[in-house]
C-alpha cells in the first residue's frame, strides 16, 4: 500500500517571511502605515493572506483595497529572499525515491505557492492545494480529505507535516497523524499548547519519523 506525506509550506518547505514582510511593508507604507518587523510578520502567517492583513493593518485604512495591494505586489515578487529550510530538498528526494507520494496543504494564495514551488521544489511534489476559493482554509479538513482522495492514499497511511498550530488542528480535523517541525515559526511549547505531541527538529528526521507514526518497517 502507497503512503504520503502532507506539507504545509510557509514555515515547513520554506522560510517565505522576509519576502513577505517586504510585500507586507510596501503595502503599509503606501497606506501611511508604520511597518512591521519580521518576528510580528512570522507570528501573524499561518492562516491565509486575509487574516494575516487582518491581523496587521492599523484601524481605519480600507481592508479591501489594502490587501488587494499585497496580493498584487506579492503576486510579482521574484521571493529572492526566501530559502528552503536545511535538508529540505535532500529529503523530499529520498522520500520519492522510497515510493512516498508527496503534496503540499497550504493556506498560500495559489499563484504564489505554484511559483515557489517550481523555484524550490520542481517535479518534487505530486499534489498541491492553495488557497483559490475552491475549499475552505485549514484547519477545515476538506482539502486534507480531498488531497488524500485524490492521492488514492487511506488516511491509515497519511502523515501530516508543518510548523504551526493551525497545522496539528488540520491534521488533528482529518484524522491523521501530524508531525511538527521545530525550524519554523513556532515554538515547543505553542505547539504542545495545540495538541502537537511528535516533533522533529530537523528535516532530515522525517523519513524515520514518518514511518514509525505509521508501522512501516
Amino acid at each position: 500500500m502507497e503512503s504520503a506525506i502532507l506539507f504545509d509550506l510557509d514555515g515547513t518547505l520554506l522560510d517565505t517571511v522576509p519576502d513577505i514582510a517586504l510585500c507586507l511593508n510596501g503595502t503599509l507604507e503606501g497606506f501611511g502605515c508604520p511597518p512591521v518587523s519580521l518576528e510580528r510578520t512570522r507570528r501573524a502567517v499561518g492562516n491565509g493572506a486575509r487574516k494575516l492583513m487582518e491581523r496587521v493593518l492599523p484601524a481605519g485604512i480600507p481592508m479591501e483595497e489594502a490587501f488587494a495591494d499585497f496580493k498584487r505586489r506579492y503576486a510579482a515578487s521574484e521571493n529572492l529572499r526566501t530559502r528552503a529550510y536545511d535538508g529540505a530538498a535532500e529529503t523530499l528526494r529520498l522520500l520519492k525515491a522510497e515510493g512516498w507520494k508527496l503534496a503540499v496543504l497550504t493556506n498560500k494564495p495559489r499563484a504564489a505557492a505554484e511559483k515557489t514551488l517550481a523555484r524550490f521544489f520542481a517535479g518534487m511534489f505530486d499534489f498541491l492545494i492553495a488557497d483559490d476559493g475552491k475549499f475552505p482554509l485549514k484547519p477545515d479538513p476538506a482539502s486534507t480529505l480531498y488531497c488524500m482522495e485524490t492521492l488514492g492514499v487511506p488516511k491509515e497511511s497519511c502523515v501530516f507535516v508543518g510548523d504551526g498550530e493551525t497545522d496539528v488542528q488540520t491534521a488533528k480535523n482529518a484524522g491523521i497523524p501530524c508531525i511538527s517541525a521545530l525550524w519554523g515559526y513556532r515554538e515547543r511549547e505553542e505547539l504542545q499548547r495545540a495538541g502537537a505531541a511528535v516533533f522533529a527538529e530537523k528535516f532530515c528526521e522525517l523519513p524515520a519519523l514518518a514511518k514509525k507514526m505509521l508501522d512501516i518497517r
